[in-house]
């Protein structure tokens, strides 16, 4: 059965979960992108809190990566019985190379495809496939037997609501000349548009409504000064500059959790404008910036810069170390970082 995101986000905790998701491409509206990740992850962290319990997240609950294990390890996973909890979710991302696997005879699918064709009721297995094969039998499996769903981007009208709904949780209002501020100047990728909200709602903060001078006003401040002499500092591996716009940052009582965002955009945006990646930037004046920081690193050390900034945003939320430490040698270790320079880069 195949589902739109936001129905299937409805109904999570209202009744028993399906034991297939498959998350992948849907129909998107003249100009967008057929998947939106944000949207998926969303809908991925209210199904672990709706079915693994905090304190039981290490029996409960399996993260893999389908370039990094075998579609043998993951049907192993799900059809071990679970142990003290009720059920195991186990979260498969990149999927897409399970997705375009042969299912002819000794292909390393058949384990997993045998388990999806006869899924465990014990086990909520969700895969993360943005450009699956609708064709191969395992994208039918997932069909038959679980969940499909479809995640495009928002279209324009969808969009708007979403950020008065952002912005409303902020206990405040936003004109509409505010919101197509925000949609001209960030573009329709939502992880994006969250760093722009939350640089918005900080500068009007103690006011009632976000207006369209409020956007402008907000968005220059930081991103188009602050910010892009942090990417260029990262760019050119100037650690005392990159540690200086950090402590700038910081003095403009920007809290941890913006700026760990902001270093999170900054990398992702570098990820899409990489000459060896197919995304793109919507918007050539953040292209234009984050070149710089996109011509430094191979594909595979962005991967890798992006992996840290997980890894240290989930340090800032759940540890006991200094906020500020933890920033600081994340810029370090990004700025000291001298990755190969990609040919195609250079000739841009």
């Amino acid at each position: 059965m195949a589902v739109s995101i936001q129905n299937f986000t409805q109904a999570i905790g209202k009744q028993s979960p399906p034991p297939i998701v498959l998350f992948t491409s849907g129909k998107a509206a003249f100009g967008k992108e057929a998947f939106e990740p944000y949207l998926a992850d969303m809908a991925i962290d209210r199904m672990i809190a709706a079915h693994v319990s905090p304190d039981m997240r290490d029996l409960a609950l399996t993260i893999a990566y389908a370039d990094e294990t075998e579609p043998g390890q993951v049907a192993e996973e799900a059809r071990t019985m679970p142990f003290l909890v009720e059920r195991r979710v186990i979260l498969v991302r990149n999927a897409d190379v399970y997705m375009s696997m042969s299912s002819e005879k000794k292909s390393p699918l058949l384990p997993l495809l045998e388990c999806v064709e006869s899924p465990c009721d014990t086990t909520v297995l969700m895969l993360v496939a943005p450009n699956a094969d609708r064709r191969k039998r395992l994208y039918k499996a997932c069909e038959k037997n679980g969940v499909v769903v479809e995640c495009p981007q928002l279209d324009d009208r969808a969009l708007a609501q979403w950020i008065r709904e952002r912005v409303s949780e902020r206990e405040l209002t936003i004109s509409a000349g505010a919101v197509a501020a925000l949609i001209e100047r960030v573009g329709s990728r939502l992880s994006d548009m969250v760093n722009a909200i939350n640089l918005v709602t900080n500068y009007v903060s103690g006011g009632e409504a976000v207006t369209e001078a409020d956007v402008r006003d907000a968005c220059a401040d930081v991103a188009e000064a602050t910010v892009w002499a942090l990417t260029d500092a990262i760019a050119q591996s100037n650690t005392t500059a990159a540690l200086e716009a950090l402590h700038e940052l910081l003095a403009m009582n920007k809290n941890f959790e913006e700026i760990m965002g902001i270093i999170n955009w900054l990398l992702e945006s570098a990820y899409r404008a990489h000459p060896d990646t197919r995304p793109s930037v919507s918007k050539r004046f953040v292209a234009d910036k984050v070149t710089p920081l996109a011509r430094k690193f191979t594909v595979e050390k962005l991967v890798a810069a992006l992996a840290l900034c997980t890894r240290t945003h989930f340090s800032l939320r759940t540890t006991g170390a200094d906020q500020r430490l933890l920033l600081e040698m994340l810029v370090i270790k990004l700025a000291a970082a001298r990755g190969k320079r990609a040919t195609a880069g250079r000739a841009r």
